[in-house]
């Protein structure tokens, strides 16, 4: 979702400056206090290094920016306490673990956006500016009118994500599902105990994780998406992925889901395995056209990046009043 904002940004003319790994690919400034994405260096064994690393450059450089725009939780709160910077945070987590609300109320001058209105429900009192839902460059996801004939599985496999009631759904249907998912260093045990086993069947064919050069074609070309989960989901970016593909989502009524997912239009939003298993056979009645203009009026880059400037326009009005602004 960064880069999507990163780069919708420089679209529409602004100076950007992403401070990210080395291997990303933008065509903003890139700063980057590391080599190669993190998670996918085996040598990396504490990631926090490189962002105290990251923080240190950034604020050495806040002087150079009208806006910094954090991605990165709370770790530049304290910081940010303490030198005169417009500057906002999308907190792209879960907020109902209980040291959260203890550290937010410490910390409560710092503007927040949350990814939708559920996510901010364990902290009402939090100092949210605005709900901005994710976006997608939908040039890189193509439409594919025409229903397919198994179920698509796309994220991660963790406990909370629950790919077992995917499988469940799938042998209730006789519908073939295919999992596209990755699988964390913190899940690995989980999937060899609980999801390997269920692997072995007919229907199921686990692909691993995929990148976004094969994500249409995935994603386009199944009758639907599942979303089983099990957890206040903030948002779950697999949804409007699937919807730019013209493909509907089946899933599970909890945390954003009812916020995505336009029931019997872009969905259908169910409570159990049964009802999963009943809306698999009524979800190819759903107008697939009707998903992708839903998406592209709902979940486009520049719909985000546009929320995006309203708040960075309205930070900077804050910290630095026009009164008081030097003509540069």
């Amino acid at each position: 979702m960064v880069s999507n904002l990163t780069e919708a940004l420089v679209q529409m003319g602004h100076d950007v400056t992403l401070f990210a790994s080395g291997d990303s690919h933008t065509r903003a400034r890139l700063i980057a206090p590391c080599e190669r994405a993190l998670r996918l260096d085996p040598g990396c064994r504490d990631p926090l290094a490189y962002h105290i690393m990251l923080l240190d450059e950034v604020f050495r450089r806040a002087d150079e920016f009208d806006v910094i725009h954090f991605h990165i939780d709370y770790l530049h709160f304290a910081l940010s306490e303490r030198i005169r910077i417009a500057d906002l945070t999308t907190l792209h987590g879960r907020v109902d673990l209980p040291e959260l609300a203890r550290l937010h109320r410490q910390f409560s001058k710092r503007p927040l956006v949350s990814i939708s209105n559920s996510q901010r429900e364990p902290l009402p009192w939090a100092n949210w500016r605005a709900t901005i839902y994710h976006g997608l460059d939908l040039r890189r996801f193509r439409f594919n009118p025409s229903p397919g004939t198994y179920l698509a599985f796309l994220g991660r496999i963790s406990p909370e994500k629950r790919v077992d009631r995917a499988i469940q759904i799938a042998k209730l249907t006789g519908v073939p599902l295919r999992i596209a998912a990755k699988v964390d260093r913190v899940d690995v045990a989980y999937f060899h105990a609980e999801i390997e086993p269920l692997l072995d069947h007919p229907l199921i064919e686990y692909i691993g994780e995929i990148g976004d050069d094969v994500k249409s074609a995935f994603l386009g070309g199944a009758l639907a998406l599942l979303f089983p989960i099990d957890w206040p989901e903030p948002f779950g970016l697999a949804m409007i992925e699937s919807m730019a593909c013209g493909t509907p989502v089946i899933a599970f009524r909890r945390g954003s889901v009812p916020e995505v997912v336009d029931q019997g239009v872009t969905g259908l939003i169910v409570s159990n395995v049964a009802e999963a298993a009943a809306a698999v056979r009524d979800i190819a009645a759903l107008d697939r056209a009707q998903c992708r203009r839903v998406c592209e009026l709902r979940f486009s880059a520049g719909r985000m990046a546009a929320d995006y400037l309203a708040q960075y326009q309205r930070r900077v009005d804050e910290v630095f009043p026009r009164a008081t602004r030097s003509v540069a």
